[in-house]
């Protein structure tokens, strides 16, 4: 590698960590990306799949050819898709240059899976924002959680109730006027929840909620499965 695309690289890549990439370092920003083992879709303005790389068709069960037209938001389980949709829109209009969201997808063989959603706005030649790199980080400590089995009893009733509530996003004077309890009692409960799955705020409390099983897949209201409450 000689020096010169030692600085492209270096370029792209605090491009990338900016926000600002150019069309000049698309190539090469796409290239680092390839070798770097993380999932990495490039989106058209209506948000549909123009290009996946490897690991990104890997890990949602799909070749490259039938991951290509498809909405981002479908390879998304149905908790996240409107609050991505929503990132993902701003992103198009240039509002922000960035994004990075905890998710939940659906990955091969309706697994699913939580992790981390980064989204970029890419830039052209005229300065609008012409396409849209996701990055997808799966959580690949928690890809098959033991902690909730069957035979535990993890949550309280009212634990289960709040886990709900975060999950369809209930505020905490939402969740105090529904369970009857204080704006205080709601945020202990939710940082009782949030040091029991091992997490550090609420959307991340929500993925794992998922990725655990605790969390019922396909419900709306979130609902948590019975045999985990006490």
């Amino acid at each position: 590698m000689n020096s010169s695309t030692v600085i492209d690289n270096k370029a792209a890549a605090q491009a990338a960590a900016s926000g600002r990439i150019s069309s000049e370092y698309r190539d090469i920003y796409w290239s680092l990306f390839e070798q770097s083992g993380m999932c990495m879709a490039n989106l058209d303005l209506g948000l549909r799949v123009v290009e996946a790389n490897q690991y990104f068709s890997r890990q949602f069960g799909c070749s490259t050819q039938d991951v290509r037209g498809k909405r981002f938001c479908e390879f998304l389980h149905p908790s996240v898709q409107g609050t991505v949709q929503h990132q993902l829109t701003r992103l198009t209009e240039g509002r922000h240059p960035r994004f990075a969201e905890q998710m939940v997808a659906v990955g091969a063989k309706d697994a699913t899976f939580a992790g981390e959603l980064t989204g970029i706005g890419v830039r052209g030649t005229a300065g609008r924002v012409d396409t849209l790199l996701v990055l997808v980080q799966p959580d690949h400590a928690e890809a098959a959680p033991k902690l909730a089995s069957s035979k535990q009893k993890l949550l309280s009733a009212v634990d289960a109730r709040i886990l709900e509530g975060v999950a369809a996003g209930e505020s905490t004077v939402q969740l105090a006027a529904k369970l009857f309890l204080s704006r205080g009692g709601v945020e202990y409960h939710v940082t009782t929840l949030l040091r029991k799955l091992k997490v550090t705020n609420r959307p991340a409390l929500v993925s794992k909620g998922y990725s655990m099983g605790i969390l019922g897949i396909g419900q709306w209201p979130p609902r948590v499965r019975p045999e985990y409450i006490r």
